[in-house]
């Protein structure tokens, strides 16, 4: 009779006779095939010379579902994370923001923002090619004035990726 009112009322026979709610069923598949694995540097001002993340040291892996990169056309191994550093970007990222750079995008194709390196510093900022073959750097904030890379120093400017996912507590 337990078994007829649990089918009837399309719950378990656990419920009806423990009062117990049934575990979550397992998922097939291991987890490596849900999720992809991002890392996110202790790069928030790097200095010196040479690689972007050659001074940094990987905090974590943050996981992304496979499916959301996949969306996006992004694969994880072209992927990097970092945390935003200061206020330059405030209204867009926040200071201790993090955000996630496709490496494979190094190059300015459009307007968009993008982590740069200039003078051995880091930096999150909106990028927009002029007419005159320069690349203004722009702030969100307004208190900050946009800066002009002109043509002839471009070579100075590495990009090294464009930010792609951006996230943030609310608190």
């Amino acid at each position: 009779m337990a078994v007829a009112l649990a089918q009837a009322g399309n719950e378990s026979l656990d419920w009806l006779l423990l009062g117990k709610v049934p575990a979550a069923p397992v998922q097939s598949g291991d987890d490596e095939d849900i999720y992809a694995y991002v890392p996110l540097y202790d790069a928030r001002c790097s200095a010196g010379s040479g690689a972007w993340n050659e001074r940094s040291r990987v905090l974590v892996n943050l996981s992304f579902t496979r499916y959301s990169l996949r969306k996006k056309g992004l694969t994880s191994t072209d992927l990097a994370c970092l945390r935003v550093d200061g206020d330059s970007m405030t209204g867009l990222l926040e200071d201790g923001d993090t955000v996630m750079i496709d490496l494979r995008r190094n190059t300015l194709e459009g307007e968009g923002v993008y982590v740069v390196m200039l003078d051995d510093h880091l930096y999150a900022k909106r990028l927009q090619r002029q007419f005159d073959g320069s690349v203004l750097i722009i702030s969100h904030n307004k208190e900050y004035q946009p800066m002009t890379v002109p043509k002839e120093r471009l070579a100075e400017l590495q990009i090294i990726g464009r930010v792609v996912w951006a996230g943030g507590w609310m608190v």
